[in-house]
C-alpha cells in the first residue's frame, strides 16, 4: 500500500521510521521541513504540503498534537480534498470525542474511511515500537491498515466500529494516567516531610503493593524528570479538559478531573507548561507546600 504520513512530532518520526523500516512506501509532511528531510535517509519521500503526500495514497496517517492542528491539516492543507474514495484516513493523535464524530462523517460523506487509532506510549516507547493502540472503525478498513499498525505497536485493543469510541477510552486511559501522577505526588511529599526517602518510598509500596512497571517508570520520571519531556503539562491540561467535555456532554460529573485540569491551569499560570507532565505536576506540588 501507498502510504502518508503527516506530522512528525517525536512520536510522529518514531512510527514512521518503523513504517520505513518494514519496508513500506511511505511519503512524509510535516509543518517544519527539516523534521521530514531527518527521514529521507530511511526512503521516505519529503514532499511540502499535505495535499502532495496523500496523493494517490491508499492509507493516511495523521500524528499531529490536538484538535486544532488536525483541522488546519485538514482543512487549510485541503488533505481531505485529496484523499481518494475508498482511502484510510488513521488519526493516531489524542483527540476530543467532538472532532472524532464530526471527521467520522466528513469521511463518509466524501467516500473515505476514518479509522481511530490513538497511542498509548511515550516516545522512547514509540522508538522501540512498543506503542499499546486503541482502534475503533469499520471493520474492513481496520483489518486492512492493522498489519501497518502492528509495525510500531506491542498490541492493540479494537474497541468499536465507531472511531469516536477509542478517541473517547484514550481520553479516560489519560486521565487515570493523571490520577496515577496525582496520588504518587500526594505521597512522595508527605513522604519527605516525614523524612522519608521518596526513592525508598517508592519501591517499598511498588513492591508490596502495585508491582507494576508503569509505577516504576512514571514514578522514576517524576522524581528524575528527563531534559527533553516526552509529555508536556500542555498535553496533559489538554487531555484532562478534553476527558471532562466528553463526560460532561453524557451528564457525567468528573470531581477528580477537576481538581486535577486546576492543577493544570495552576502549572500554565506558573509559565510550566513546556515541562514534563509527570515532574512538573510533582514540582509544582513542592512550590506550594514550600509556599505554606
Amino acid at each position: 500500500m501507498k502510504i502518508a504520513f503527516l506530522g512528525l512530532g517525536k512520536m510522529g518520526s518514531a512510527v514512521a521510521r518503523l513504517l520505513l523500516k518494514g519496508g513500506e512506501d511511505v511519503t512524509v509532511w510535516n509543518r517544519t521541513t527539516s523534521r521530514a528531510e531527518a527521514l529521507e535517509g530511511n526512503g521516505a519521500k519529503v514532499v511540502l504540503t499535505p495535499a502532495e503526500a496523500i496523493a494517490g495514497c491508499d492509507v493516511v496517517f495523521t500524528m499531529v498534537m490536538d484538535d486544532p492542528a488536525l483541522e488546519a491539516v485538514l482543512y487549510n492543507g485541503k488533505a481531505l480534498e485529496a484523499i481518494g474514495k475508498g482511502a484510510i484516513h488513521v488519526s493516531l493523535s489524542t483527540l476530543s470525542v467532538a472532532l472524532s464524530r464530526k471527521l467520522t462523517a466528513e469521511h463518509e460523506n466524501r467516500g473515505q474511511y476514518f479509522v481511530a487509532a490513538p497511542v498509548f506510549g511515550r516516545p522512547h516507547i514509540a522508538e522501540a515500537g512498543k506503542l499499546w493502540v486503541a482502534m475503533a472503525g469499520a471493520h474492513d478498513a481496520v483489518k486492512k491498515v492493522r498489519p501497518l499498525v502492528e509495525k510500531f505497536s506491542r498490541g492493540i485493543s479494537v474497541v468499536a466500529e465507531t472511531p469516536w469510541s477509542a478517541h473517547a477510552l484514550k481520553l479516560a486511559g489519560n486521565f487515570l494516567i493523571t490520577a496515577m501522577i496525582a496520588s504518587m505526588t500526594e505521597a512522595f511529599v508527605s513522604a519527605a516531610a516525614l523524612g522519608l526517602s521518596p526513592e525508598v518510598f517508592l519501591e517499598t509500596v511498588n513492591s508490596a503493593l502495585f508491582q507494576s512497571p508503569f509505577y516504576a517508570m512514571y514514578g522514576n520520571l517524576m522524581l528524575h524528570p528527563p531534559d527533553k519531556p516526552g509529555g508536556t503539562m500542555a498535553l496533559g491540561e489538554k487531555d484532562m479538559r478534553l476527558f471532562r467535555e466528553a463526560a460532561h456532554n453524557q451528564g457525567v460529573a468528573t470531581p477528580l478531573a477537576d481538581v486535577f485540569l486546576a492543577t493544570f491551569h495552576r502549572a500554565m499560570e506558573a509559565g510550566m507548561k513546556d515541562q514534563d507532565w509527570a515532574g512538573g505536576y510533582l514540582q509544582l506540588q513542592r512550590s506550594v507546600n514550600r509556599n505554606q
